[in-house]
C-alpha cells in the first residue's frame, strides 16, 4: 500500500475552477501545508473514461483526506463527481465539504450521495478550510470508531477563533 500524504480534491472543473486555483494559491502562499492529488498525473479531456478513472484512482490510492468543493451544479455531475465521493466513501477517507456559497452547513446543494455518510461541512473560507483539514481527520476516527455517521459542521464560535 502507498504512502497516504496526500489530499484529494474534487469540483466541478467547468464552473468552480476559480476556486481550486485559489485553493493551490494559498498552498503557495503557506496558507495551507498540503500535497496535492492533482500534482500526480494529469488526466485529460480526450482521454476515455476509464483511463480517466484509473488516473484518479492513483490520486485516491496516495490520499489521506478527500476535499469536495460543492458549487451549485455539484450535486448534479454523476459522471465523474459522483463517482468520486463514492470511491472516498469506500476508502473511508474523512471528507470536507466545502461550500463555495460560504454557508457553514449543510444545505441542498450538497450531492445527495454524500447523505448518511460521515464528513463534515465548513464554507469556503481559508482559515475553516485550514482547520478543517488539520482537524477533521482526527475527529473522523473518533466518530468511525463509535460507528457514527452523518454530516458535522464547526459552530460559529470556531469560526470567531480563526
Amino acid at each position: 500500500m502507498a504512502y497516504r500524504n496526500k489530499v484529494y480534491v474534487a469540483f466541478d472543473g467547468d464552473n468552480d475552477m476559480r476556486y481550486y486555483d485559489l485553493m493551490r494559491a494559498w498552498r503557495v502562499k503557506d496558507v495551507f501545508d498540503f500535497n496535492d492529488a492533482h500534482d500526480l498525473h494529469s488526466a485529460r479531456d480526450s482521454s476515455t473514461e476509464e483511463s480517466i478513472k484509473k488516473s484518479l484512482m492513483d490520486r485516491f490510492n496516495n490520499s489521506k483526506l478527500f476535499i469536495l468543493l460543492v458549487g451549485e451544479h455539484t450535486k448534479y455531475l454523476t459522471k465523474f463527481v459522483k463517482w468520486e465521493i463514492e470511491v472516498a466513501i469506500r476508502l473511508k477517507l474523512p471528507i470536507v465539504a466545502v461550500n463555495l456559497n460560504k454557508s457553514r452547513q449543510e444545505d441542498d446543494l450538497l450531492p445527495a450521495v454524500l447523505r448518511g455518510e460521515l464528513y463534515i461541512v465548513v464554507a469556503y473560507d481559508e482559515d475553516i478550510m485550514k482547520y478543517a483539514m488539520e482537524n477533521w481527520p482526527i475527529e473522523d476516527s473518533n466518530h468511525r470508531k463509535r460507528n457514527e455517521s452523518g454530516g458535522y459542521y464547526y459552530p460559529d464560535s470556531v469560526y470567531s477563533k480563526l
